[in-house]
């Protein structure tokens, strides 16, 4: 394989590529190689090729293929590891491919692999519906849904994978195929939780659900010194809920929200993101028992639309800052692990600007994630009733070790109570044994390392969360 900087290879791209072609001294470079997570933003691929279709797709996988170079994708790249615009790479760009068509009789919904969360939420909320997804809206669909896609509604209706009817893909050798459970059945199986090292998807056909258009949904907060005993009876109190109902607490020094009394701008504070997708006069009956937990500073859950729903965490994730993550599963949320993540809240860096700085979030799972079977797909949800995440954001490039260091902190508290398997999408990437035990059991993990030589033999596929890698390091 080729390495460092191999741009003078690129000279001879194909012609009859239709899209935008860009190389570090051309005009718009810059812009286009921004992605979210500016911790990345000193990195300069070689040549960007944003394709406009499946066809210019084809086109660039077959010319990397004739150089032996590797591929790095970007869709959204909302990914936190940066993995779209890596230093010196080929980069295939799909953000350009933003059709998205929704059968407003059936709810079947496709998109192309540059739509965005929200994008897709707009198409399928005219017809009533909403494909499961993210929290999000600014959120990549196609690496979302290829790690397997977690949201609002996974306790509900499941996963974004539970949802996937086919995919577009085209694979390291150039071809382009069609996966479904009837046809390229196995690779589907991959597809759905490991996708990202398998093949390069270009559409995606989900089942959609009728959701809306009114919700109910915002944020209920509290002082800090409430989160420890509210979270050390959550389970109990949501144990009989509807599935309708999921709740998402968060510990962070508080951002300016709406409500919020100024004086509490960067306090630590402990909110609970509400969002009821049922029958709103039902909706008080759904929270009672969450109500009795304790006396709220302020709430501020309203009829919305499910775009306001799925806008929420927006400000929570904004573009343009530095970040580090970290995250899990857990089989339940206690006393222990609330004293454990107030302590870290507490114990923060000082912020670097107006927004969010360090949060800790729990998100309720379990419900309708649990009526798939863990082996229908590569993505693994055994015992997974709560998803948590630690994430820092800053600004200045000297802070990087003060926050990393924090969130990395985090996780080692929390990673005692945490399950083995996992959500790759959640973290950032934590290594080979992590990443072995993301997927749940040894035959899974067999299952998808032969996938992996089967369609990726070359590894083309390096920039992410890399299955051969991982292989590699258990064998030595």
């Amino acid at each position: 394989m080729l390495e460092g900087n191999v741009s003078t290879q690129f000279a001879d791209f194909p012609t009859d590529f239709k899209g935008p072609v860009l190389r570090p001294d051309d005009e718009g470079y810059a812009e286009v190689r921004e992605i979210p997570n500016t911790r990345w933003s000193d990195r300069r691929p070689s040549l960007i090729a944003r394709a406009t279709d499946t066809d210019d797709v084809v086109t660039a996988v077959r010319y990397a293929v004739g150089k032996d170079v590797k591929i790095a994708v970007r869709s959204g790249g909302h990914a936190i590891d940066g993995h779209a615009m890596p230093h010196d790479a080929f980069v295939i760009d799909t953000s350009l491919m933003k059709r998205t068509d929704c059968d407003p009789q059936t709810g079947v919904t496709t998109i192309q692999a540059g739509v965005l969360l929200g994008e897709m939420d707009r198409t399928t909320q005219e017809h009533g519906y909403v494909v499961p997804a993210g929290t999000v809206s600014k959120t990549g669909a196609a690496g979302l849904t290829l790690g397997g896609g977690i949201g609002y509604l996974s306790r509900r209706f499941g996963a974004t994978v539970d949802h996937l009817l086919s995919c577009e893909v085209v694979t390291m050798d150039g071809r382009r195929l069609t996966c479904s459970e009837d046809q390229n059945q196995e690779l589907f199986w991959g597809l759905r939780g490991a996708g990202h090292n398998l093949a390069l998807a270009t559409s995606f056909t989900y089942q959609a659900r009728r959701v809306g258009p009114r919700v109910m949904s915002g944020l209920i907060t509290y002082p800090i010194e409430e989160a420890v005993p509210i979270l050390a009876r959550i389970d109990e109190a949501l144990a009989d809920s509807p599935r309708e109902l999921t709740i998402y607490p968060v510990l962070l020094p508080a951002p300016p929200l709406p409500g919020l009394p100024p004086e509490m701008i960067n306090v630590p504070i402990f909110v609970l993101i509400v969002v009821y997708t049922g029958e709103l006069d039902s909706y008080e009956a759904a929270m009672a028992r969450v109500r009795a937990l304790g006396r709220p500073l302020a709430d501020m859950v309203r009829p919305s639309s499910w775009l306001e729903a799925n806008s929420i965490l927006d400000v929570l994730a904004p573009p343009g800052r530095r970040q580090w993550s970290r995250g899990g599963y857990l089989g339940g949320v206690d006393e222990r692990i609330g004293r454990v993540v107030v302590d870290r809240v507490m114990d923060r860096p000082a912020p670097t600007g107006p927004g969010a700085s360090c949060a800790v979030a729990f998100q309720l799972l379990g419900g309708a994630m649990f009526d798939y079977q863990e082996d229908s797909k590569a993505f693994s949800r055994t015992g997974a009733e709560w998803l948590w995440e630690t994430l820092g954001q800053w600004d200045p490039a000297e802070k990087d070790s003060e926050y990393q260091g924090w969130v990395d902190g985090t996780m080692n508290a929390v990673n005692p109570f945490s399950l083995p398997n996992g959500y790759v999408n959640l973290s950032t990437d934590r290594g080979a044994e992590w990443l072995r035990g993301v997927y749940g059991s040894e035959d899974k993990w067999r299952r998808i390392v032969a996938l992996k030589r089967e369609w990726d033999p070359d590894n083309r596929l390096s920039h992410n969360k890399n299955v051969t890698r991982a292989s590699e390091e258990a064998t030595r």
